[in-house]
C-alpha cells in the first residue's frame, strides 16, 4: 500500500516489529515506512534485531505518523523520488533522541521538542541518533496543501519551525495537541486542527518575506487561534483564569486582554458566552434529557445556579428549563 492510496486506507494502522523474527526485522521496518511515508531507503543498522513500531493515523489531506525506532539513518535517492507519484512534505516533532536533516547545504537538527520541516521533493537524509530508544511524530504534508498557504514561488529550505520568536510556541503547542489528541477526536475536527498547524507553519515560513506589520497581525492572529482552543479545552472547570490560559499557550496574561479587546469582547463574557453555547447544546440533546438543569449549568463551570439562568435568559431570550422544551 501506498501513500497515495490515501482515499482506501482505514484511518489507523500500525506495524510493530516485536512479533517479526529479528533477522527480518529490518525488512519489516523499511516496507512500513514507505507505506506510510513513501519510497524511502533507510540503513541497515549493525545489530541483527531492530525494535520498532510505525502508526499511521489520517489527517485531513495528509496523515500523522508516530514512529519508535533504534539509531539509524534514512535517505531519500534520486530513485526514490522517480518511484513516487505524489509529493508532500515531511513535518516532525521530535518525541526522543535527535534527527540531523541533510539537504543541500542545510544541515538542520531537532531535538525532543523540537519541530523541523523539509521536503520530499529533493534528496534527502535523516541522521536519526542519540538514543538508543528514539521517537518522532511526522505528519505526512501534501505539497500542494502547504504551498498554497506560501507566497507564489516561494523557495523552501530545511527549517527548525520551532525557532520562530512569533509562531513557534504554537507550532509546537499545535503538533502535540494532534499527537495526543488524533484518535480521540472526530475526523473532521482533526483535519480541521490539522489546517490551523499548516498555516502556523507557513506563516513561519514566509515570514522572512513579509513585512513587519503583516508578521504582527498573523501572530495575533495565530494566537487568537490558540488561545480559543486553549479556553475551550478548559471550558468546564471552574474558576477558569486568565493566568492559567495564557500560560498554557505561552503568552502574557495582558496579551490575552489585547486578544479579547480586539475581538470586541472580554476574558469573562467570552468564557460565560462559550459556556451558555455548551450548555444550550446540551439541555437540547436527548442524550441529556433526564439530566437536571444545574447539574447541566455546574458540569460547564458555573458555580451559580441563579447567575446561570440570568445569564442564559440574557443570551437566548428565555429561561433554561423553557429552552429545553422548545423543538426546531
Amino acid at each position: 500500500m501506498r501513500q497515495s492510496d490515501a482515499e482506501s486506507r482505514p484511518r489507523h494502522l500500525v506495524w510493530d516489529t516485536e512479533d517479526t523474527r529479528p533477522t527480518e526485522q529490518f525488512a519489516f521496518y523499511r516496507e512500513a515506512i514507505c507505506q506510510a511515508f513513501m519510497n524511502l531507503t533507510p540503513e541497515a543498522p549493525r545489530a541483527t534485531h531492530f525494535q520498532a513500531k510505525v502508526e499511521s493515523i489520517k489527517l485531513g489531506e495528509g496523515a500523522l505518523n508516530r514512529v519508535f525506532f533504534p539509531e539509524h539513518t534514512v535517505r531519500r535517492s534520486a530513485t526514490d523520488i522517480a518511484a513516487s507519484t505524489d509529493s508532500c512534505f515531511y513535518l516532525n516533532l521530535e518525541l526522543a533522541g535527535r534527527c540531523r536533516m541533510l539537504q543541500g547545504k542545510r544541515d538542520v537538527s531537532i531535538t525532543r521538542g523540537q519541530v523541523g520541516i523539509i521536503d520530499s521533493e529533493r534528496q534527502l537524509t535523516l541522521l536519526h541518533d542519540c538514543g538508543p530508544s528514539l521517537g518522532v511524530v511526522s505528519f505526512w504534508v501534501p505539497a500542494k496543501a502547504l504551498r498554497e498557504r506560501l507566497p507564489p514561488g516561494f523557495e523552501f529550505e530545511a527549517e527548525r519551525v520551532s525557532d520562530d520568536p512569533f509562531v513557534g510556541h504554537l507550532i509546537v503547542e499545535t503538533a502535540r495537541a494532534l499527537n495526543t489528541s488524533v484518535l480521540r477526536m472526530p475526523g473532521a475536527d482533526a483535519g480541521q486542527l490539522f489546517g490551523v498547524l499548516l498555516d502556523l507553519v507557513a506563516l513561519s515560513l514566509s515570514r522572512r518575506s513579509r513585512v513587519q506589520t503583516v508578521e504582527a497581525a498573523g501572530f495575533a492572529d495565530a494566537s487568537w487561534l490558540s488561545l480559543q482552543r486553549a479556553i475551550h479545552d478548559r471550558l468546564r472547570k471552574p474558576g477558569l483564569a486568565v493566568a492559567a490560559v495564557a500560560a498554557s499557550v505561552g503568552i502574557s496574561e495582558r496579551y490575552v486582554h489585547k486578544l479579547m479587546e480586539r475581538s470586541g469582547s472580554t476574558f469573562s463574557d467570552y468564557v460565560i458566552e462559550r459556556r451558555l453555547d455548551g450548555a444550550a447544546a446540551d439541555l437540547r440533546d436527548p442524550a441529556f434529557c433526564r439530566q437536571e438543569i444545574g447539574t447541566i449549568a455546574f458540569d460547564w463551570g458555573f458555580s451559580d445556579l441563579s447567575h446561570f439562568t440570568r445569564r442564559f435568559k440574557q443570551r437566548f431570550g428565555c429561561r433554561p428549563r423553557d429552552w429545553r422544551g422548545r423543538r426546531e
